[in-house]
């Protein structure tokens, strides 16, 4: 037997229910008649009852005996009913099967009518459905969705003419109502007119007739009825989200009415005005200067006490338009109490948005040099550092450049914790922004300000640091700012002596070095140059530094800089000019030769880099930069000097250069410094001399440092500290050589040469350093570049002669050395050199 025969019974049986029967495709195939059957089955049994009313029978290919025989008795009639349809639980005549198919033809129009227009039925009737599976819809079924939406499109367009026709019959008779002397006449009209502004046609209907608006201005100046001031605001709320309805509402004077509805205390009308004021604000040209005349920016402050979240938003985003590049505006803000306010808010709120926009407006009031000290006075760092942390970048990046902004007026502020920690960490961010800005505020912050210093030191910042500058390549957007704030933490704290081998210890020194070399910028190699002296109080850091090729490179920088100001100098001469810029790059050249000079003053006190620097044949210029009108140019050269004379080889150049003359007119300079270097190297010069001779030496010295002292010197060879040589001063400081930008910036971020106070923080230098308020409505970062003026008067600094410690002779003539006793005593200087000489050259601490 085959298999489907040992089956048992139970489950070979076929009967008319579908719950129980078993398919042609179930059955085992053990020949190829019983495979033909099946296909048969499946594929030609084209009636399959639905027409007929009877079942379907297979006909049978052989009519021989045993297994086919037996499997077509098995096949009879009663057992192959298929049910087609889970609904059909039983079978149906032919005579049904055509009544059913009557049924449905006769209904078909119904059933379309159904499917595109069902609101046209009449109640009750029941349309009979030709869907054969619930998952299969029929062509109209399928039909009706867009039909649908074919119908409302005519149907809008119908009731669009029927809305714009209304409104224009309207509009006339409206606008006497809203005229009327008669104040229920006038609510009545104006709750009309906003509920036609809902609609669009009829919007666009009001907009277009300029008595209308006014006549709604008019009523909402005008009118006591708190409904009449709602519905004539909502409508004008309602228009400004179109351009024509912008421009209508600024023709017609609804700006002065809309900020008097700022000191409404309904708080619906407070959101229709702040809204199309904001819409105003943002599209609206000469939108601005009509707020600020009508006393918006007062309001508006005003307003910032109030605790809805997203009504502050709007508030803050309008102080942010009116504020940017006017700076009026800041001060009107300032004199409301608006810093105060808005640190509050960053405070005390977490809605994203909030704080973003609020953040905005105090980094526009950060480059404001009068509302900069009252943001820091209100907590405005610590408020602003407590969002450093937060997911969103936007709000971020704005905190970041509101800190670097302020950081500069806060170097005497405590409790900087929390900040400096969190900028230590985002030196190591992937943004480069973020790590611009976070080098930048830590330079400010570590700015004379001795407890951030030793904190920065204790949580890694000299690492971090460092490793943000060996990152950072050749982009001094980030290398100035990091050199700096490395320079700041190198001195004049307890942990200055560790921060100086630290450098060395994380592999810092040969980038500096590096950084000494073009492609970098004065602005760069001046901080550069003053770490390096910074770093060379660290006896260890000297062989490395000599190592490294720094000493013949700071000769080279010295000798181009020094060439420089000797150009300017005459081109100043020849053109009969009594002021001169001098800067390149932002940078002034004496700043360069003051610099260099006093580095190889501190790297001076070595041996070895005492003869190096001999071998350099540099001795020349030392001499005659005693002869420059800036007593810190003096100063320096007097003190290498000294440091060179400790050597008799030295001592011997020295006189040989004809460093006498000069060094005894120096004996008289006001400068105390300048007089005692100047003395220390005539005594160390006098030591090979005849006895006579260093007493006259000696007697001279005695009437120059010791004019009000009687005590005369020994004859024996005095020591430094005998002579009255003062310790060596870490804490030269520079004036933030701070010139003003364009006053289109409103920017304080400028550093140029000579005008502000000592000890100033790190600034990007140049003339043009542009502002960091990003205009409205722009998200993005815009002007992240320090220091990025380009351009040189005096061509690339790649052409300087190649100095070696065995060195050649360098050819000094072009720098026209003046004649002796050429006012070298640091009196008589004009307002322009005291201007220059007020400190020492360094932009900050060292």
């Amino acid at each position: 037997m085959s298999a489907y025969q040992q089956m048992p019974a139970s489950q070979r049986q076929m009967s008319g229910s579908s719950s129980n029967y078993m398919d042609v495709s179930d059955m085992p195939m053990e020949n190829k008649q019983q495979q033909t059957m099946m296909w048969q089955n499946t594929y030609l049994g084209g009636d399959s009852g639905i027409q007929s009313g009877v079942t379907t029978q297979a006909p049978s290919i052989s009519s021989k005996g045993g297994q086919d025989a037996e499997m077509e008795a098995e096949m009879d009639g009663s057992g192959m009913m298929f049910d087609w349809e889970q609904g059909f639980n039983q079978g149906f005549s032919q005579e049904q099967v055509n009544e059913m198919n009557q049924q449905l033809n006769q209904t078909r129009s119904q059933r379309v009518r159904a499917a595109m227009f069902p609101e046209t039925l009449e109640e009750g009737v029941q349309i009979p459905s030709a869907q054969v599976h619930p998952d299969q819809p029929t062509s109209v079924q399928r039909l009706a969705e867009p039909s649908q939406m074919l119908k409302h499109a005519v149907v809008n367009l119908i009731n669009y003419q029927d809305d714009t026709d209304l409104a224009t019959r309207a509009i006339p008779e409206l606008t006497k109502l809203l005229n009327d002397e008669d104040q229920v006449v006038v609510s009545q009209a104006a709750m009309m007119v906003h509920q036609l502004s809902k609609k669009e046609a009829s919007r666009h209907a009001i907009m277009n007739s300029p008595q209308m608006i006014a006549a709604l201005v008019r009523a909402m100046t005008n009118t006591n009825d708190i409904e009449t001031t709602r519905c004539a605001a909502g409508t004008l709320h309602n228009l400004s989200h179109h351009r024509q309805g912008l421009l209508a509402i600024f023709k017609s004077g609804g700006i002065p009415a809309l900020v008097k509805l700022l000191s409404s205390p309904v708080e619906s009308v407070l959101f229709y005005a702040i809204t199309t004021l904001h819409n105003l604000l943002l599209h609206q040209e000469g939108s601005k200067m009509a707020v600020r005349l009508a006393g918006g920016l007062q309001k508006m402050v005003q307003l910032l006490q109030r605790n809805n979240v997203k009504f502050l938003a709007i508030c803050t985003d309008c102080l942010q338009i009116l504020a940017y590049g006017n700076q009026e505006s800041k001060l009107i803000i300032l004199a409301s109490g608006g810093p105060a306010e808005l640190v509050r808010i960053m405070r005390s709120y977490t809605y994203e948005k909030l704080l973003w926009t609020t953040s905005r407006v105090i980094k526009v009031l950060s480059v404001c040099s009068s509302n900069k000290p009252a943001i820091v006075e209100a907590g405005g760092l610590q408020a602003l550092a407590m969002h450093l942390g937060h997911q969103s970048q936007r709000l971020v990046q704005n905190c970041l450049w509101t800190l670097r902004n302020l950081s500069d007026a806060a170097t005497k502020v405590d409790g900087m914790e929390i900040l400096l920690q969190m900028l230590v960490q985002l030196l190591t961010s992937s943004d480069i922004n973020v790590v611009t800005c976070s080098a930048g505020i830590l330079s400010n912050l570590t700015c004379n300000n001795q407890n951030n210093k030793v904190l920065v030191c204790q949580m890694g910042g000299i690492e971090a640091l460092v490793r943000t500058i060996l990152q950072a390549g050749d982009r001094e957007d980030i290398t100035e700012p990091a050199v700096c704030a490395l320079r700041h933490l190198t001195s004049r704290h307890p942990e200055s002596d560790m921060a100086q081998n630290a450098v060395r210890l994380n592999f810092g020194l040969p980038t500096l070095v590096k950084l000494l070399h073009p492609p970098s910028r004065w602005p760069l190699i001046k901080a550069v140059v003053g770490l390096i002296r910074n770093l060379a109080l660290c006896p260890a850091n000297h062989a490395p530094l000599r190592e490294h090729g720094a000493l013949p490179r700071i000769v080279q920088l010295l000798i181009r800089a020094h060439q420089d100001t000797q150009r300017q100098r005459a081109s100043m001469a020849s053109n009969s000019s009594q002021q001169s810029s001098g800067y390149v790059d932002g940078v002034r050249m004496e700043e360069i030769v003051e610099g260099t000079v006093g580095a190889l003053h501190i790297l001076a006190r070595e041996a070895h880099n005492r003869a190096v620097i001999r071998g350099l044949n540099c001795i020349p210029l030392f001499v005659q930069l005693l002869y420059s009108p800036i007593e810190n140019i003096q100063r320096v050269a007097a003190g290498v000097l000294c440091e060179l004379a400790s050597d008799k080889e030295g001592a011997e150049v020295i006189e040989q250069e004809g460093a006498t003359a000069p060094l005894t007119e120096l004996l008289h300079s006001r400068n105390e410094g300048v007089a005692t270097y100047a003395a220390a190297v005539l005594f160390r010069m006098s030591e090979d001399k005849p006895q006579d001779y260093k007493k006259r030496l000696s007697t001279e010295l005695t009437s120059s440092l010791f004019r009000g002292d009687p005590m005369t010197w020994n004859e024996g060879a005095p020591n430094l500290d005998e002579i009255g040589i003062p310790p060596m001063d870490d804490s030269y400081q520079t004036p933030p050589y701070s010139q003003q930008p364009p006053p289109d910036h409103g920017s304080e971020n400028s550093l140029q040469s000579g005008n502000v106070p000592q000890g100033g923080p790190y600034t990007p230098q140049g003339p043009h350093t542009p502002s960091y308020e990003s205009q409205a409505p722009v998200d993005s970062m815009q002007g992240l570049e320090i220091g990025s003026q380009q351009g040189s008067n005096f061509g690339p600094m790649d052409h300087l002669p190649d100095l070696s410690q065995g060195g050649q002779d360098l050819n000094f003539e072009s720098l026209d050395i003046p004649p002796q006793g050429q006012g070298h005593t640091g009196q008589g200087h004009t307002g322009q050199d005291q201007s220059a000489m007020g400190a020492a050259w360094f932009d900050t601490d060292l």
